[in-house]
């Protein structure tokens, strides 16, 4: 009797893959087409270290808070220190004086910018100011910077950025490179995460998909500066490619996947607690095609309820931190966040939270929209429409070609739609408890980047439920022509947003 993980695989490539009609023999002939993962480690490598050199020092998103919290895991940190501030709650740690320096320079530049640009003056007011500030030796004494948002970070997803800072450390580099050194880190792990992830599909053409989530210029642009985002999307990008594999696709994985999905199952609710569903999705895979048997084939489960365990403990300790947050909104509405609050009112009026919620949307939906391609750090440069355009001809193209998603059950096909909705709906109840003033007529902070880690899994239930693909008289579409689309539309797509940036920014 065939094991059940083989008949699933070869049901699938017996409906799906270029095998000739009945009566015909010979060798099939697959076109030739560059693999996903080398052409993301080219236009990521190249685009990602373009936005590392040409985003002005601490302009990437809360690029300063994300620095300090980077530089405290560098130097040993993993809890949340509280710290004196005469505003309230806060926590924060100690950085070298000298980048505190650049950092204060860099927030009165982009904070006045926001307040007094007027096009076509140049977002950053003077160019040569920062060239002293990033040349100077970094200091060997340290001042406390608040970082309250960061603090209530698990270290995990900044361990890139801390391994980059001890680095710059050891080569003595000026207080510029102690910046660019965790910027490029971080994007050297981006690159190795998903072009692992890549590489596992780099014989189906679901891998092409994958690819046109991965490069999108909001991803880019996060992976070329210090974020948690940065690990964070590698992660859940990398975590769905291999559910996708094993789960949509009903292939076995190889032992180097299975072990790379269960530690990424671990490390994504460590990363971002709003993603902790999609890691719970490596329980519902068949241990068959993880090439699991006996006692391992506990390890998912085991590997869920670690990732479990560890984002309840974490949430457990960053849960002071909320009561800071206020002081990140303007002045009149510092101390009007209070999470308990708005539990309450959540718990006990679910109503009004629901009609929050659709008003929220119904306010916001084109801005999260245009910001799910690219809304680039706190110049706030959307990128052009060009840049959207592409992105969607991309995913249109990607779909298109995309295998029949055959593997799962409906059952297990609507429990993968229901995390994904119930990941959405965690990612607003999120921005509800711990930034949005009580009583406020939204739910705040709300940006479509933090969309892009459940975009692959809803693309997969989408193949599995609806015919939408690319079919040819004589079967699945080849992928030469398309992948060279998607490849052209992805570097056009960066390319725009790097000149418009550019343009904005620096004139």
């Amino acid at each position: 009797m065939p094991r059940s993980g083989v008949t699933d695989t070869v049901a699938v490539a017996e409906a799906d893959t270029d095998v000739p009609p009945a009566g015909r023999t010979g060798r099939i002939r697959r076109p030739r087409t560059v693999p996903a993962w080398s052409a993301f480690l080219l236009l990521v490598g190249v685009f990602g270290v373009t936005f590392a050199l040409l985003t002005p020092p601490f302009w990437g998103h809360d690029e300063i808070s994300q620095f300090g919290r980077a530089y405290q895991v560098s130097r040993g940190g993993v809890l949340p220190v509280p710290i004196p501030d005469d505003r309230g709650p806060a926590w924060g740690g100690g950085v070298p004086v000298s980048i505190e320096r650049l950092m204060n320079y860099a927030l009165d530049d982009y904070t006045t910018s926001a307040e007094t640009l007027d096009e076509p003056e140049p977002a950053v007011a003077d160019r040569s100011g920062y060239r002293p500030l990033e040349d100077a030796p970094v200091s060997a004494r340290h001042i406390t910077i608040w970082f309250t948002n960061t603090a209530a970070y698990s270290p995990v997803p900044y361990l890139p950025q801390a391994f980059g800072i001890r680095v710059a450390q050891l080569l003595d580099v000026d207080t510029g490179g102690l910046l660019l050194a965790p910027r490029l880190a971080g994007l050297a792990a981006y690159l190795a995460v998903i072009g692992f992830g890549l590489f596992a599909l780099r014989r189906t053409r679901v891998q092409w998909l994958v690819f046109a989530v991965a490069v999108l210029p909001i991803t880019v642009f996060q992976a070329g500066t210090v974020t948690a985002d940065t690990l964070t999307n590698a992660v859940a990008i990398t975590l769905s490619a291999l559910l996708i594999k094993a789960l949509f696709l009903a292939t076995r994985l190889t032992w180097a996947e299975t072990a790379v999905l269960l530690v990424a199952a671990i490390a994504l609710p460590l990363c971002k607690p709003s993603y902790v569903l999609l890691a719970l999705l490596v329980v519902v895979v068949p241990a068959s095609r993880l090439g699991l048997r006996g006692p391992l084939r506990l390890l998912p489960g085991l590997s869920a309820a670690i990732g479990t365990i560890g984002f309840l403990a974490w949430t457990r300790i960053s849960a002071p931190t909320t009561d800071g947050m206020s002081v990140m909104r303007p002045k009149r509405q510092w101390h009007t966040v209070v999470p308990a609050d708005q539990l309450q009112q959540m718990l006990h009026n679910p109503g009004e939270f629901l009609t929050t919620f659709g008003e929220s949307i119904m306010r916001r939906d084109q801005e999260w929209f245009v910001e799910f391609f690219g809304e680039l750090g706190f110049a706030y440069v959307t990128v052009p429409a060009t840049s959207v355009l592409a992105g969607l001809l991309a995913f249109a193209i990607g779909v298109g070609i995309a295998e029949r998603m055959s593997g799962p059950s409906n059952r297990i096909t609507t429990l993968v739609l229901l995390t994904v909705l119930i990941s959405v709906v965690l990612i607003y109840v999120a921005l509800y408890l711990s930034f949005t003033p009580v009583g406020y007529y939204l739910i705040d902070g709300v940006q479509g980047r933090y969309f892009v880690p459940l975009a692959l899994l809803a693309f997969a239930v989408l193949l599995r439920w609806l015919p939408l693909r690319l079919q040819t008289e004589s079967g699945p579409p080849a992928t030469r022509g398309p992948a060279i689309v998607i490849v052209t539309a992805s570097t056009i797509a960066l390319v725009l947003a790097v000149v418009k940036y550019n343009l904005l920014v620096w004139g």
